[in-house]
């Protein structure tokens, strides 16, 4: 009897931790942004060009939005430009005024809702709702993009 009361002490402080351990999601998200780091990006809470307000599409609310960006070498940081866009149901807008829309983004998953360049990087937002083939597939775009924005800025 005393062994199954110590049990039911030992069962009773240690079913609070489990509380601690992450969640099937939380190992899923872990695991994508190890495999983007892997591939060389960065992963960081951003807010999307255009502000939190703005709609996006598929009912993506901007919270939940993470900006996977490229850094760009410091040879390529001689332009100060500043670009954002995002998706709506009908395709790719420039936000602030026109802004020319990269052909590149015909190819980008529909999971990426927004996307930006800046000085330092260029990136996209998504809610990481993809596998790890999504990861690989937004970094050699995001490869791709990189290049390009080396070749019109030099």
């Amino acid at each position: 009897m005393v062994w199954l009361l110590i049990l039911f002490v030992l069962a009773v402080a240690l079913v609070p931790l489990t509380h601690f351990a992450p969640s099937k999601r939380q190992r899923a998200i872990a695991g994508l942004r190890e495999r983007a780091a892997l591939a060389g990006l960065f992963v960081e809470f951003r807010e999307p060009p255009g502000g939190p307000d703005r709609p996006l599409p598929n009912g993506v609310r901007s919270r939940d939005l993470i900006y996977y960006g490229r850094r760009l070498p410091a040879a390529q940081k001689r332009a100060r430009i500043i670009q954002g866009w995002r998706r709506d149901n009908e395709g790719w807008l420039g936000v602030g005024g026109y802004v020319p829309i990269p052909e590149l983004f015909e190819e980008l998953p529909d999971v990426a809702v927004a996307a930006s360049v800046d000085p330092d990087s260029c990136g996209i937002y998504w809610d990481e709702s993809g596998g790890i083939e999504m990861v690989d597939e937004i970094a050699s775009l995001l490869d791709r993009w990189a290049e390009q924005l080396g070749a019109t800025r030099n």
